[in-house]
């Protein structure tokens, strides 16, 4: 049985970025934890606990010492929470997320209504508009995007991990709810490549295993543009999950990962897929 793997398969910059410091932050301090997961990788964020990296939901309940910043951000509300604390920051924040904040910020100052293109409740999403001082609207496709009000200057930015298709429908809906649109494209240029190619890879095979996260944004994405192509499709966390019986008749596998998804998960389902096949 052939397996294709995607070459883009695996951590982003951002996330090995987040990954490393968080490892090189455990390390060097005795009191660590992490506010909310540093990636949407359950298995890594073990990891990091077996180092003594607590996860932690709120700003209140640091105990001391370091915290990390998860590469998705946090609100601005709570990075002025942790400011008026004694705590050393080891911020993750991946720069693409953090660029996306400064935007929200700097439209809403220059007078737009600010418009997101993302999940609602995605931590990611969440911290952007805090960032964003006046009106502001979270918009998951064009279909949420009809009901905008008709407001003279819109602006809008995208949740990083969103698809370009997706983030131009809504543009084209906001342009006929305004007279003045500014649109920056605060898309991953690792997200968009990693989405073309495993849309590729699942029009050239009769299964299609996307692994990450059942909790990441990008990794669900991406198992459901294969699933556009090839029904054939399942979204996976770990080898564990994998059934033979996906396998019955089918001569070449196509296997991408999520941005959150370690190497040594992705070397796992690709072995496992090898016994399954001889």
């Amino acid at each position: 049985m052939k397996i294709v793997l995607g070459q883009s398969a695996g951590f982003c910059f951002g996330v090995k970025r987040a990954t490393q410091m968080a490892f090189e932050a455990a390390d060097k301090h005795c009191q660590i934890c992490s506010l909310g997961p540093v990636i949407h990788s359950p298995q890594l964020v073990g990891k990091l606990e077996e180092k003594g990296v607590e996860v932690i939901r709120a700003v209140e309940d640091i105990p001391g010492g370091a915290v990390i910043i998860r590469s998705h951000g946090v609100s601005s509300g709570e990075m002025d929470k942790i400011g008026d604390r004694d705590l050393e920051v080891v911020d993750a924040t991946c720069p693409f997320v953090k660029k996306a904040q400064e935007y929200a910020g700097q439209l809403s100052r220059e007078g737009y209504v600010v418009v997101v293109v993302g999940e609602r409740e995605h931590p990611e999403v969440q911290g952007i508009v805090s960032y964003a001082e006046g009106e502001v609207h979270v918009v998951a496709d064009a279909h949420e995007a009809d009901p905008l009000p008709r407001r003279k200057r819109i602006g809008i930015i995208a949740q990083t991990t969103q698809s370009f298709d997706n983030l131009r429908a809504v543009v084209d809906i906001c342009l006929e709810r305004s007279r003045e649109l500014k649109v920056f494209n605060t898309i991953c240029d690792a997200t968009s490549v990693r989405q073309e190619e495993a849309q590729a890879i699942a029009g050239q095979v009769d299964v299609m295993l996307v692994i990450g996260g059942f909790n990441s944004a990008n990794t669900t994405r991406l198992a459901q543009i294969c699933k556009n192509v090839q029904l054939k499709t399942y979204h996976i966390e770990t080898a564990h999950q994998i059934d033979g019986g996906w396998f019955e008749g089918a001569e070449s596998v196509g296997i991408t990962a999520g941005a959150s998804t370690p190497r040594w998960i992705i070397d796992e389902v690709v072995q496992a897929v090898e016994k399954v096949g001889r």
